[in-house]
């Protein structure tokens, strides 16, 4: 099974990212930017967390327009998997993959700690490896992590069940504690939290290895 993993400028959690697909077992290519292709065979995309291009003019809204993210809408448009982790996340509804907006967090601040998490869904490659209602404990850091949408779009993601997470309390002021959801034909999951920073014990927990396991896992059986 085979991961890309992107790199745009002043991205921070991308080796966090690598390392973690890795652990689990997939095949890992280091992708820059500028490039215009995605490696031949990926299977999944991996957007990682950070400040992509300084978060000027709206965060992600120039990372989804570079000459990568085109490929990655492109690998996304053909039923392929992507996987967009905080800043990863604000870019995938940049590029119009999944709905909303991540809005400035509601109390003004930076939020940097580990949260609640419950899984809200286990029917998505993503969530698989737990039970719906698990609640699993993964560290939150961002500034603009208020998930916003209008009523019709969280009608609509609640009644087809693409909520992934909920916060148990929420820290930004998410409207409906959404902490990540999937696209129409859950493949694409956007989140806050980094389950990236839980793939090991020498990090404080593991809960987040559950989640590349079952990604890696049902991709490879495929």
């Amino acid at each position: 099974m085979k991961a890309a993993v992107i790199t745009f400028p002043g991205s921070n959690c991308d080796r966090d990212l690598a390392e973690a697909f890795a652990k689990a077992g997939a095949e890992v290519t280091r992708v820059w930017h500028k490039e215009t292709e995605l490696p031949k065979g990926t299977d999944i995309v991996g957007i990682p967390g950070g400040f992509s291009f300084g978060d000027y003019l709206r965060c992600g809204a120039i990372a989804a327009r570079s000459p990568v993210g085109q490929a990655v809408a492109a690998h996304a448009k053909k039923g392929g998997y992507v996987l967009g982790i905080c800043n990863g996340f604000q870019v995938l509804t940049e590029m119009g993959l999944l709905p909303g907006v991540l809005m400035r967090n509601a109390g003004l601040k930076f939020v940097c700690r580990t949260v609640g998490l419950t899984v809200a869904t286990r029917e998505s490659a993503y969530t698989a490896g737990w039970q719906t209602g698990s609640v699993i404990r993964v560290p939150v850091a961002h500034h603009d992590g208020n998930y916003t949408a209008d009523a019709a779009t969280l009608q609509r993601l609640k009644a087809e069940d693409r909520i992934a997470f909920t916060y148990v309390d929420n820290p930004n002021g998410a409207m409906a504690d959404i902490a990540g959801i999937l696209s129409d034909n859950r493949r694409v999951l956007g989140m806050m939290p980094h389950p990236e920073r839980v793939v090991d014990a020498a990090q404080g927990g593991t809960d987040g290895s559950v989640l590349f396991r079952s990604v890696v896992g049902a991709l490879a059986e495929a």
